[in-house]
């Protein structure tokens, strides 16, 4: 029997509109590279060998290159000529536009939610934070950061606006890094938790507008932590 796939296979086959039954070589090295990069053991700047992916899944160069490209395509990856592709270095300003985004996209979906949950809506997430909460006791960000994107489309789920599903969901792959590097800081692991209790209290109790204002300063919070991190863009 074949291994269960984790939570971030199955999430970058998801944005990349993908199934997630997809077991291709070229899917394979999609979600090998990608989670990589999400995960930072890959960062920007770093160079990819198409050759020594090649040889890792067995495969010749064409299922590489046709991956590669469509991490180019997520804004992931960038390919130059006479260059070997590399992680896409995003810079700081770019950043800031997509967090502002995210930030007027999840207020709405926060005051939807407000508006549509259902009791059995809420238990969902309730669970989903019990084991956020459990992953940032034992300092697992990894886990921890995989259950906030669960977290994260079940709202979207709740809230019924596919529009807004399909906007967030357009930011691919590369907002994943984002967010992972973010919840990497010192002591994020923990303020999340807290700012997430929050915002569940606030579906719970009805308040539109503070579940709003909670989820724009969640995402403010994500932006500081970047922007904290050093993260330039530059080499």
């Amino acid at each position: 029997m074949g291994t269960e796939p984790s939570a971030g296979h199955l999430e970058i086959l998801r944005v990349l509109g993908r199934s997630e039954n997809a077991d291709s070589v070229v899917d394979q090295i999609l979600v090998s590279v990608g989670t990589a990069i999400v995960e930072a053991r890959l960062r920007p700047g770093d160079d990819l060998n198409s050759v020594e992916l090649a040889r890792t899944f067995r495969s010749s160069r064409t299922p590489v290159r046709e991956a590669l490209l469509t991490l180019e395509r997520e804004g992931l990856v960038e390919i130059a000529a006479h260059r070997r592709p590399r992680v896409r270095r995003l810079s700081l300003d770019e950043v800031r536009e997509i967090y502002e985004l995210r930030a007027t996209l999840y207020a709405l979906v926060s005051q939807r939610i407000v508006e549509n949950a259902t009791e059995s809506d809420l238990n969902r997430l309730r669970d989903i934070q019990r084991q956020q909460e459990q992953a940032a006791t034992a300092g697992d960000v990894d886990r921890y950061f995989w259950l906030n994107v669960g977290f994260r489309n079940n709202e979207a789920s709740i809230a019924g606006n596919t529009t807004v599903s399909r906007v967030l969901d357009s930011l691919g792959v590369r907002i994943l890094q984002l967010r992972h590097l973010s919840l990497s800081a010192p002591d994020r692991l923990a303020s999340s938790v807290i700012d997430h209790r929050r915002l569940l209290h606030a579906y719970e109790e009805r308040d539109a507008d503070l579940a709003a204002a909670l989820s724009r300063s969640i995402l403010r919070r994500g932006l500081a932590a970047i922007e904290h991190s050093g993260w330039t863009g530059r080499p």
